[in-house]
């Protein structure tokens, strides 16, 4: 606040001290020329004494009159004794302005005010006399043989500044307990050399140049005040700094200003008083602290019963509500928040448990409805799908599954004559007839699979009782059924498949049993047909499933699952094998066993071959794009595939090329039959396969006519331990000499060797203490979709990271 209000003052002195002064230099003008008008135009015909009283007259201090001589300007006449014969060569930019106006041209020099024939220089402190201030003029129009020099001095120069000035406010400020020191400095010659203008004997030194315009320096610090002046001006920001000068700590500050020319207001105050004040504030709060501390306590203990009792309590109940105590209540008889929160708590639980019972029996619901047929209330397609698939328990050697495929006779006709409500109350009717002829929930599984096709599944059924349980349901249903008074007559189609007397693979088991059904239904229908090898065999059931393979490989329908290869000591994966998977959707579900050995009689396996290898190298390709270390695919090769070898090879290279999936990344399994011929043709195709940087894998070693010698002749890699000498191996690891004596087989003869059909931790055991390494099996992964081996993908490189 007060260096503000002094920087206004002295803002507002120097604007009105420099309109004053330009009012003093046109005063000395018209006093120019009525003194030109009283002199003659020659110096030598005027006097001293002449000029004295002209000064008195004409109301300035003294004229002085100014002529050239050959080399200077001169005081040749004044009304001051001093100034005659004073030389002025030496005053710089004020010998300038002379020459300029005895040339008659305007002054030029950019100090004072310039005015026709006349220049008024700026107000000069005598060095000698800091007392004698004056104010010059200075007139030449060429009619005279000198320069008319009048000029003011002392009070005349300084009464604005001394009235107006902000010396007063200065002084007020410093009579305020604390400030010692205020003053405006002169930040352009504060610190430096006093400037100083030297003419006959006598110094000068122009305001302007003066280290301090108003107040009193009383705590120099010279060098130091220096350069917090320099930062203050460069920065455009206040400074300070504390310091001990004159017997006291004191802290001074520094204000820059501009208006014109710049100026730095200081302003130093006793730093001992603010201590004081400080020490005296400390004292203050810390008292009041103490008491405040001691009001909180008092109210604390006051309080903290009655407050952190009941929320003790909430927090309590609450916990065991969040333990899933829902519906449980809070009993806190409070009106304040406490008791509203309480309330909330106990509606909160109220709601919970409400929820919780709705979505529990919506959970039902949704289950109930997700796996039952809406119509006959039947278990559906969909649970057929996603559960029962699993009844079949590996380590359940003595259970047997029963699988009853049935479809209605002419139940097409009647929907058709009696309408779609009708058909569907017929199914309902068919629905509980069978639930009736198969009471015993706890043996006997019956969905519905869509249309008028029921599946059934018997637990622990042997053949006799499956017939017997079949014929029984099959003439339950040929019983007449009456439709709004109508008799109407139907009958029923029977297939039955046996686990796991003719496969243990599930989904083959109800393909079994669907070509059963359509063997009775070829024969006329309302019968039961278990199957057998001779069915499959006979051209009942075998066209459609040929046609249906044919359309399925045309329409790209068959689907390619990667299950992965794993380094079991290091726990990463290295490579996948390709295998076959086929949906139709009439069939459903279709076992690679049923549909490979149709595919190779009837020529199709050379289709289906391409499309596994396309799939699989291009899929491979795309996985190996942003890997460092790349993994390997590995594709399984008929017999069929080595009928034309050439021509395989050249295949095979083709489609690695279309690819871009590199050699080293491919593997070929073949079985050991293919080996049995050892022709030439075959032998040198396998060269070229393996010349050409790709693997060469025996598949299921050990199941077939092994011989040692294509082992060690043939261009071999790789032996893979068939799964059924894996499952065999015995918790304490009995059983397993075979697949010992393959892994040092494979040792002895330099080749890779991996186990598949690992399921077991302790199978994964006994291979690594043989250092077996390379393993496939359910322990690892089953066989996955593209979308799912991408995910077991990730899941591998995040956890090796």
């Amino acid at each position: 606040m007060i260096t503000k209000e002094v920087s206004f003052q002295v803002k507002n002195t120097k604007r009105g001290s420099l309109y004053v002064e330009d009012i003093l230099g046109r005063d000395l003008r018209m006093a120019s020329l009525a003194i030109q008008a009283k002199l003659p135009p020659r110096y030598q015909d005027i006097t001293n004494d002449q000029l004295t009283k002209l000064a008195k007259d004409v109301g300035v201090s003294h004229i002085t009159l100014l002529a050239k001589t050959p080399d200077d300007i001169i005081g040749v006449r004044s009304s001051d004794p001093e100034e005659i014969d004073m030389s002025t060569k030496e005053w710089g930019y004020w010998y300038d302005a002379f020459q300029q106006l005895l040339s008659l041209a305007p002054v030029k020099v950019e100090k004072g005010i310039t005015l026709p024939y006349y220049w008024s220089g700026p107000i000069e402190i005598a060095d000698s006399n800091p007392q004698h201030i004056d104010k010059w003029g200075y007139y030449y129009d060429g009619t005279t043989n000198y320069i008319i020099n009048p000029f003011f001095r002392d009070n005349e120069v300084l009464e604005y500044e001394n009235r107006f000035g902000p010396q007063s406010i200065i002084k007020d400020f410093t009579r305020e307990e604390g400030i010692l020191e205020l003053i405006v400095l002169n930040p352009k010659h504060f610190g430096k050399k006093k400037e100083v203008v030297h003419s006959n004997g006598q110094s000068y030194t122009r305001i302007s140049a003066e280290p301090y315009w108003y107040g009193d320096y009383k705590y120099p610090n010279i060098k130091t005040d220096s350069d917090y002046i320099k930062k203050a001006i460069k920065t455009n920001d206040v400074q300070s700094y504390k310091a001990h000068i004159n017997g006291r700590n004191i802290i001074k500050t520094f204000l820059p200003a501009f208006n014109g020319d710049p100026f730095v207001i200081e302003l130093v105050y006793d730093y001992g008083l603010i201590q004081k004040e400080l020490a005296h504030e400390l004292k203050v709060h810390i008292l009041l602290s103490i008491a405040i501390m001691i009001i909180v306590l008092i109210i604390s203990f006051i309080f903290s019963r009655s407050i952190t009792q009941p929320i003790g309590y909430i927090v309590e109940q609450v916990n065991e509500i969040a333990q899933g105590n829902f519906g449980k209540h809070l009993h806190l008889n409070r009106k304040d928040e406490l008791g509203l929160l309480t309330e909330n708590v106990n509606a909160l639980s109220n709601h919970l448990r409400s929820y919780v019972d709705d979505l529990k029996r919506s959970k039902e619901l949704i289950e109930f409805q997700a796996y039952h047929d809406p119509l006959t209330g039947l278990l559906n397609r969909r649970y057929f799908q996603e559960k029962i698939k699993h009844i079949i328990d590996p380590n359940d050697k003595g259970r047997t599954l029963s699988v009853l495929f049935i479809d209605m006779d002419r139940f097409k006709q009647v929907n058709d004559s009696f309408g779609h409500n009708k058909g569907d109350e017929l199914l309902k009717i068919v629905a509980e007839r069978i639930k009736q002829c198969l009471p015993d929930k706890d043996r006997n599984i019956i969905t519905r699979q869509g249309g008028d096709e029921f599946i059934i599944i018997l637990v622990n059924y042997d053949l006799q009782e499956t017939k017997e349980a079949a014929e029984g349901v099959i003439s339950s249903l040929k019983k007449p059924y009456s439709i709004d008074g109508n008799e109407i007559y139907l009958g029923a189609s029977c297939g039955i498949s046996l686990y796991p007397e003719q496969t243990e693979n599930f989904d083959t088991l109800v393909i079994y049993a669907d070509l059963a059904m359509y063997s009775a239904k070829k024969m006329g229908g309302n019968r039961l047909t278990v199957y057998s090898e001779q069915l499959m065999n006979s051209n009942i059931g075998r066209p459609r499933l040929e046609a249906r393979l044919r359309k399925a490989i045309e329409n790209k329908k068959i689907e390619v699952y990667y299950q992965p290869k794993i380094n079991a000591e290091s726990d990463t994966l290295f490579g996948a094998e390709a295998l076959l998977r086929w949906t139709d959707e009439d069939l459903g579900f279709v076992s690679p066993e049923l549909f490979i050995p149709i595919a190779e009689e009837t020529g199709l396996i050379q289709p289906l071959w391409e499309l596994v290898m396309k799939m699989a190298c291009g899929q491979m390709s795309q996985w190996n794009k942003n890997r460092s270390v790349p993994l390997s695919i590995s594709v399984n090769f008929s017999a069929r595939q080595f009928q034309e070898p050439s021509n395989m090879v050249k295949q095979v290279k083709e489609i690695l090329s279309e690819t871009k999936l590199g050699p080293e990344n491919f593997e070929i399994e073949i079985t050991e039959s293919i080996l049995l011929n050892n022709s030439s043709d075959i032998v040198e195709s396998l060269h070229s396969l393996q010349d050409a940087g790709i693997s060469i894998s025996i598949d299921d070693f050990g199941t077939g006519y092994s011989s040692l010698n294509y082992l060690r002749n043939l261009p071999i890699n790789t032996l893979k331990i068939d799964k059924s000498f894996i499952q065999d191996i015995k918790e304490d690891w009995g059983n397993s000499e075979i697949a010992e004596a393959v892994i040092n087989l494979a040792r002895s003869l330099h080749l890779n060797v991996i186990a598949e059909g690992v399921e077991q931790e302790y199978q994964k055991e006994f291979l690594l203490s043989k250092n077996c390494l390379q393993m496939q099996g359910y322990l690892f992964s089953k066989p996955l979709k593209k979308e799912e081996f991408d995910q077991f993908l990730d899941s591998k490189e995040k956890g090796q990271r």
